[in-house]
């Protein structure tokens, strides 16, 4: 799936020259949390968030600093920080660059963005202009649309067997002593011998993800060591 897929599209944005008091209201007015910052031909030029406006003198939430961080500090960093805490327009406080991702980005790497970049979502791009926000429930959203449990074709109990053999016999755990798969009424079986408790979970995993699976029965035993070690 790609990003334009599961995005949420109608983006709330608004302007850098806009003051914080106009961006507070609409952030608690509709109930998002970040909206993009676009310039006056429409492109986005930064994002502000709730994070960006709790620290501000009109509600006694500014930073208080130590009388060391006072001496050391840079007197550049001192203005910048400043202009922040004390703008009240937009352009000051938004936080840029964004973070963002192309409409036709897989959810693969939407996800990777989010984990490494530490962010709860993105702008999604086309070119210099923002179409969609994609969040981390957007995420779960294309998840659920995937649940198996819905109306669809029942396969036999052959067809599910075979299936579990498939899924199972290419993955690097699988048991180099005998198992047996039986299948009845949508409701499986496994029996045999595994190397590890993980190797059980994972034979049961596996059938439980094969289309018309109705419940998992695991009677797979772990092998004793020394049989392992060919005593």
């Amino acid at each position: 799936m790609r990003a334009a897929q599961v995005m949420t599209p109608d983006v709330l944005s608004i302007s850098s020259d806009a003051t914080v008091f106009d961006a507070a209201e609409l952030l608690v007015g509709t109930g998002v949390s970040a909206m993009p910052v676009v310039d006056g031909t429409g492109r986005m030029v930064g994002i502000v968030s709730e994070a960006d406006l709790l620290r501000r003198p009109e509600i006694g939430t500014e930073p208080r600093k130590s009388w060391l961080q006072r001496v050391f500090a840079d007197d550049v960093a001192a203005a910048a920080e400043y202009v922040t805490l004390h703008s009240r327009r937009v352009r000051d406080v938004m936080s840029k660059p964004v973070i963002t991702v192309q409409e036709d980005d897989t959810l693969r790497h939407v996800a990777d963005v989010m984990e490494k970049r530490q962010v709860k979502r993105v702008p999604v791009m086309r070119g210099d202009f923002v179409v969609g926000i994609v969040s981390r429930a957007n995420l779960l959203q294309a998840l659920l649309s995937r649940d198996p449990t819905g109306a669809g074709p029942h396969p036999s109990d052959e067809q599910i067997r075979r299936e579990i053999e498939a899924a199972v016999r290419k993955q690097a755990w699988t048991s180099p002593w005998p198992t047996n798969i039986l299948v009845n009424a949508g409701v499986v079986h496994l029996w045999g011998f595994v190397p590890s408790a993980a190797a059980s979970d994972a034979y049961r995993v596996a059938a439980e993800n094969v289309a018309g699976v109705k419940k998992v029965k695991n009677h797979l035993r772990r092998m004793p060591a020394s049989v392992g070690m060919g005593i």
